[in-house]
């Protein structure tokens, strides 16, 4: 993927939001592999003819196989508000995601309590509260009803690791391709089927609402 395929979502002087496709880094580990922020960095030097290197600033993640909104702040002080507005959740967070099975309930919240095991790259959910265990929360309703799968949007109350993932799989309905949490096959393209779908937050410095979303289907089942 070069800088030009960059597919830009939101911008102005403060912000940037791109549709990160599923497989690609957010930022570098240890395998060293390209990451999204070298792509965004690539365009806005390209774009508005950057001398040296541009300041792009990580105010979130989504985990590598899954893909849509990832924002980031343009400018220093876009990054220092954006971090308080996410840690005082203050972000409406939806994702799309294709489950295993047909989920009984219409709209459900769910309440886990999540232990990461880094050694794993793994968090295991409980009902009750176990030593270093963080609480989680989501809604999720159903949309639509499949064959084989049901189509879910979800709403994030906390942000702990791997937490949709963790959770609908302790619910018995893993998401699509995600066999680190039980799905029973993979994708052909190594991603899962969950997307971030869509951001609702208050502008850092404008002080108005910005509500940005995809507008096309990213999920490997085409739902008609």
């Amino acid at each position: 993927m070069s800088s030009t395929s960059i597919q830009v979502l939101y911008e102005d002087n403060h912000l940037i939001a791109v549709n990160k496709v599923g497989g690609l880094l957010v930022q570098g580990d240890k395998t060293g592999d390209s990451t999204l922020i070298d792509l965004v960095k690539a365009y806005l030097v390209n774009t508005y003819n950057k001398p040296g290197e541009a300041f792009l600033g990580v105010i979130h993640r989504i985990d590598r196989p899954t893909s849509g909104i990832v924002l980031f702040a343009k400018t220093s002080k876009a990054l220092t508000r954006m971090n308080a507005i996410f840690s005082e959740r203050q972000v409406q967070k939806t994702y799309h995601a294709l489950v295993e099975g047909h989920v009984s309930s219409t709209s459900e919240t769910l309440t886990h309590y999540l232990l990461r095991k880094p050694a794993l790259n793994k968090s295991f959910a409980y009902q009750k509260e176990v030593e270093n265990s963080k609480k989680a929360s989501l809604s999720f309703t159903v949309l639509k009803q499949l064959d084989r799968y049901t189509y879910l949007s979800i709403e994030l109350h906390t942000g702990r690791h791997h937490q949709i993932r963790a959770q609908l799989a302790a619910l018995g309905h893993p998401i699509k391709g995600d066999l680190k949490y039980g799905a029973k096959r993979s994708n052909t393209n190594g991603q899962i089927d969950l997307v971030a779908q869509s951001l609702r937050f208050e502008h850092p410095v404008k002080k108005e609402t910005v509500h940005i979303e995809l507008k096309e289907m990213n999920l490997s089942i085409a739902l008609k």
